[in-house]
């Protein structure tokens, strides 16, 4: 057989081990700074192992969650700032957990992209640690995948996978009753739901990313990468308080479809629109698009980010709590009887 000299090699076919091997070596110190106890080895093997006893647990129940962050990565691609998106892909993972009652324990992440650019990379993963961080998880692994044909250049793809416990007979909802109070959790702003619309309306606004927000300081294109916001410290917490009888993340579906989702056949949730302002990004969103009250309830969170179900004997300590945590705390209604959810008031 003849030898030959000029071979395809795999980084002509688009895929570069090397720079793969560079991403690691520069993910470990954001990997390391996110170990907590239960945390067994460091990245570079073909799984990633957590000690349930060395965390603390007795007799623990696992709780998973994966999701990503949407078309909001669109906006992030385009504009170049990657650098807050992997916080978006750990709250929106960690917040589901702990409306389950777990504490999240550790997280992997999916990286997917057409060319590897180590750079970029980096700072996007960079961001997930800092979510990791300050929801206490450990960042113990993850994939890069480099797929040459998947996708344009300079696009990429996020998905993240985390995990909790709790101890057995711990976990959320539960006990929620007629008289309960709802405290609402203040967001960031949109968050990492809705942003098909929100990329359709601003183009309907003639606006780019670049332009000065008309909502806000910065550029929009900034103004709308504002990350998710992180409520697991402060929910734990507040479980840990005595209580707290569900929690729900305002994620897809907005106000009027999440908070459901905790509660028993036969009660619902009254909710007081005048309880709060709406923030003004939801209100230039609302105005740009003529978007008719319902459906802005219906798509976004719409300045509550998380809602507590808490007994009414509760709240007032509670809301003290949360608020010695530099939580914006609203008293926005309670559990009546009834189905889904009963709005008094307006926010347009």
């Amino acid at each position: 057989m003849t030898k030959g000299h000029n071979g395809l090699t795999y980084a002509d076919a688009g895929v570069d081990i090397d720079a793969g091997n560079a991403l690691v070596d520069r993910i470990k110190p954001a990997a390391k700074s996110t170990s907590r106890s239960g945390v067994m080895g460091g990245l570079g093997g073909f799984g990633a192992l957590f000690d349930l006893k060395a965390a603390g647990y007795q007799d623990p129940i696992l709780v998973a969650a994966t999701d990503g962050v949407g078309t909001k990565l669109r906006i992030a691609i385009d504009t170049g700032h990657v650098d807050t998106i992997g916080i978006d892909l750990v709250a929106m993972c960690v917040n589901d957990l702990v409306c389950q009652g777990a504490e999240p324990l550790f997280f992997l992440d999916y990286f997917a992209t057409g060319k590897l650019e180590v750079e970029e990379a980096a700072r996007i993963i960079a961001g997930i640690a800092r979510g990791c961080a300050d929801s206490g998880c450990a960042l113990i692994g993850g994939e890069t995948a480099e797929m040459p044909g998947m996708y344009h250049k300079g696009d990429f793809d996020l998905a993240g996978f985390a995990v909790g416990a709790m101890e057995r007979g711990q976990d959320l909802p539960r006990d929620i009753q007629k008289g309960d109070i709802l405290l609402g959790l203040a967001s960031s702003g949109v968050h990492s739901n809705g942003y098909s619309f929100v990329r359709k309306v601003v183009e309907l606004s003639g606006l780019g990313w670049d332009a000065k927000s008309p909502f806000s300081d910065g550029t929009l294109g900034e103004a709308l990468l504002t990350p998710t916001r992180l409520y697991v410290k402060q929910a734990l917490a507040a479980v840990r308080a005595g209580g707290v009888h569900g929690l729900a993340h305002i994620t897809g579906g907005g106000l009027t479809e999440n908070p459901p989702r905790v509660l028993p056949e036969g009660l619902a949730c009254e909710i007081d629109l005048g309880a709060w302002q709406l923030p003004p990004v939801f209100r230039w969103l609302a105005t740009t698009a003529n978007m008719a009250e319902p459906e802005l309830l219906k798509t976004f969170n719409c300045g509550i980010g998380m809602i507590l179900v808490v007994a009414e004997d509760r709240a007032d300590a509670l809301t003290d709590l949360l608020g010695t945590m530099g939580e914006t705390v609203t008293d926005m209604g309670r559990i009546v009887e009834g189905q889904g959810v009963i709005y008094r008031g307006k926010l347009l």
